[in-house]
């Protein structure tokens, strides 16, 4: 339940006649409502108001739930009286200027007071539109087009649009019905239009007069109006506590994963065991498999990478790992766009091409594009195999950075850096793969260019890697598909 939630609660209680206790000695609201009728009688006959045609008498199946005894129903219409604003026409500029406060919605403070406007209207638009009647401060404002039920009070004189009505209760010097009109009318206003109610995008004089309002004695609603009034700032402070719970809820999880994923890549998730080797028994073997593999001319022979040097390394790792680049782990290489202007490349093709737009998915499983085999045999594409890691090195938004995995043959653009394993080792492809979660960050932090920084595959393949033993690797892997369930289980 968040903090607009409770407030309605709290005023659903209150119309309901569930806030306050009623008091017999504060008699009843058909003598109010004999005085309310009286009074407007009063300036019908006074020509201060025009009589209008009766409102109809409210029916046993109008009434949306039940109220004490010493209240009554009556319709909107019977105990208020209310005008509609206007807006001059824009385009003359005689109608506005700095002269009177001409209140918009947009300037209605939901439950709050009115004290200055975007725009003000000219002395002219007073006279020819608004027929020299300011709204006096004080006065009850209500929206009912657009945004329904919102109100606020005129701190200020001023004049308001024709999605907004004044609204001038009968018999009210103490401005005791405003103010409980003004505490239940957001409410009031989400009731069906079968029980009366405002409700839609639009109403009209009609639909307003019909609105069904609950009502006590005078002194109950003061008392209403009081304890509305004491609630509000625990209600603020309530709202103020949900919204952070919700910030800290939203990012809980992703703050779990990133903590099990740290503990991991820092050698602090599962311990070492000196009987599982080193990191650079597993890094010698990794570099004889690719001279093998270049001596075969399977891989292209790549620029040495430079050394690590100290002031690179981010944080210490057990005495069992090894810092290493990632190219030296992975052959890195990109792919290619074939002409779209050639047909021959694209149409009716049925080979897999992925572009970084998808490396949001952390198992690609379909390909959202394809290319033809005529595209492969006449440009530079290469097909990666399954099981090959993809790195976004560019692209809209968050794309930059993330990995993906290939779960089918595919090609790829020239957005995405390819990992292929240099031995077959499926623990080291997915201890990478949640070490790039983890590096997300980092890697976008690294990338070059100036409107788009971008990756290249100099920077990839430059990535520091804390490397384990390969047996190590098998055990962080199960632990972090042991947790990571959890945290996914927390964002539900």
């Amino acid at each position: 339940m968040n903090a607009q939630d409770l407030k309605n609660s709290i005023l659903q209680l209150a119309i309901q006649g569930k806030l306050v206790e009623q008091r017999q000695e504060e008699g009843n609201a058909k003598e109010l409502i004999k005085e309310i009728k009286a009074e407007k009688e009063r300036l019908i006959k006074e020509k201060k108001i025009k009589k209008e045609k009766p409102l109809a008498e409210i029916a046993e199946s109008d009434i949306p739930f039940e109220i004490p005894e010493s209240w009554e129903w009556v319709r909107f219409g019977d105990i208020v009286n209310y005008n509609m604003g206007k807006t001059p026409p824009r385009s003359d500029d005689k109608y506005w200027g700095n002269d009177f406060n001409w209140v918009s919605i947009a300037d209605m403070i939901p439950n709050g007071y009115i004290d200055e406007t975007n725009e003000k209207v000219s002395n002219a638009a007073l006279k020819e539109k608004f027929n020299m009647n300011l709204v006096p401060k004080g006065t009850l404002l209500m929206s009912f087009k657009l945004t329904i039920g919102r109100v606020s009070i005129l701190n200020i004189n001023a004049v308001h649009n024709e999605a907004i009505i004044s609204i001038y209760p009968y018999g009210d010097s103490d401005n005791i019905i405003r103010d409980y009109l003004f505490s239940i009318l957001p409410i009031i206003s989400t009731y069906g239009d079968s029980k009366g109610a405002i409700k839609g995008k639009t109403l009209n004089s009609t639909s307003l007069s019909n609105l069904l309002v609950p009502i006590p004695s005078l002194d109950e609603q003061k008392r209403i109006v009081t304890k509305i009034e004491a609630l509000i700032p625990y209600i603020e402070k309530y709202g103020e506590a949900h919204s952070k719970l919700e910030i800290f809820n939203k990012k809980f999880p992703e703050d779990m994963q990133k903590s099990i994923l740290q503990y991991a890549i820092q050698g602090k998730l599962v311990e070492q065991r000196e009987e599982e080797g080193t990191a650079e028994e597993l890094y010698k073997q990794i570099q004889e498999e690719k001279e093998k593999l270049i001596n075969e001319k399977k891989i292209k022979k790549e620029k040495p990478l430079a050394e690590i040097t100290e002031d690179e390394v981010p944080f210490e790792i057990p005495e069992s790992w090894k810092w290493v680049r990632l190219g030296n782990l992975f052959s890195v290489s990109t792919g290619l766009t074939p002409a779209k202007t050639n047909p021959l490349f694209h149409e009716n093709g049925d080979i897999p091409w992925i572009t970084s737009s998808q490396t949001g998915e952390l198992k690609i499983e379909k390909a959202n594009n394809f290319i033809t085999k005529f595209a492969i045999e006449n440009t530079n594409i290469k097909i990666y195999p399954k099981h090959t890691l993809l790195i976004a090195m560019y692209g809209q938004g968050k794309t930059r950075g993330q990995i993906s995995e290939l779960l089918i043959d595919a090609t790829i653009n020239q957005a995405c850096a390819a990992l292929e394993n240099i031995v077959a080792e499926e623990n080291l492809r997915k201890y990478i793969l949640y070490f790039q979660i983890y590096n997300y960050d980092v890697s976008r932090t690294g990338a070059e260019g100036s409107a788009q920084p971008n990756l290249n595959l100099d920077k990839v393949r430059n990535i520091l890697v804390p490397l384990p033993p390969l047996e190590e690797q098998k055990r962080i892997v199960a632990r972090i598909e042991e947790m990571l369930p959890y945290c996914k289980q927390l964002v539900k």
